[in-house]
């Protein structure tokens, strides 16, 4: 476990943004109107991470998408999922919403709620198969579940479980609620890796929650650090360095 390990940071503050009123977006990756030539591709298999707040009665009409494993996890607030497959779901806090678009599908993503904002990270990973059956899940994980632990969400299908969920890709998505003064290892399967603190706290916010990388690299809410390893078996340190928990989802990946 002596192997290297790169480590840069995605910065929140020079990810894409756009917002539009009832859509507040920001793009780790060129997405839609906003285009960055050093971030067009994606990172591996993992092509898409938006950090999403849509305004209450507002959302994504129907629109189409094939070739895509497409997942979103929920920060806050509720999400309603329509698709052609007939599936109709509300989806809160604590739950990932999963589609495999396979050959092709039509979904639509409403804030339904009257009053509250939903806050949530929407995820594309390329499949390594190619006309895959469309699919739809969604699972449960309790603050409880992430509390000081990388809890797993998302797994290759070769190895997932009934606690996870199945995707068509060499992935595997970890959440953690990390409390100040705690700190957690992962040591990489994979040859890449992406982590993501998530900006619970809002943009206008003081007291922020921060992270550290190795004792070297540290993060703050918005921030992700790509990481290369030279070979599978690098351990990376996350540590809680501020005064809030920290909520971040880390990718192990190829």
């Amino acid at each position: 476990m002596s192997s290297k390990m790169e480590i840069i940071a995605r910065r929140s503050n020079e990810r894409g943004h756009s917002n539009v009123g009832w859509l507040d977006s920001y793009h780790t990756w060129s997405f839609s109107s906003y285009h960055d030539p050093k971030f067009d591709n994606g990172f591996g298999c993992l092509h898409v991470l938006n950090e999403d707040r849509v305004e209450p009665t507002k959302g994504f009409g129907t629109h189409s998408h094939k070739e895509y494993e497409i997942f979103s996890y929920i920060v806050d607030g509720e999400l309603e999922h329509k698709d052609s497959m007939g599936n109709t779901e509300i989806i809160h806090r604590d739950e990932v919403q999963f589609t495999s678009a396979g050959t092709g599908l039509q979904h639509s993503e409403f804030n339904v709620h009257q009053s509250l904002w939903v806050h949530f990270i929407q995820i594309w990973v390329k499949p390594n198969q190619s006309k895959l059956q469309p699919s739809y899940t969604t699972k449960k994980w309790s603050d409880k579940d992430k509390l000081n632990k990388l809890c797993l969400l998302v797994d290759d299908i070769k190895n997932s479980n009934e606690n996870t969920i199945a995707i068509h890709a060499s992935l595997s998505m970890f959440a953690t609620i990390l409390e100040p003064n705690q700190s957690i290892k992962h040591i990489f399967k994979r040859n890449k890796g992406f982590i993501h603190l998530i900006m619970r706290s809002g943009k206008e916010a003081t007291n922020i929650a921060k992270i550290r990388l190795n004792q070297s690299i540290i993060l703050e809410e918005g921030d992700g650090a790509f990481i290369n390893c030279e070979t599978s078996f690098n351990e990376l340190s996350i540590e809680n360095i501020g005064q809030i928990n920290a909520e971040f989802l880390l990718f192990d990946h190829e």
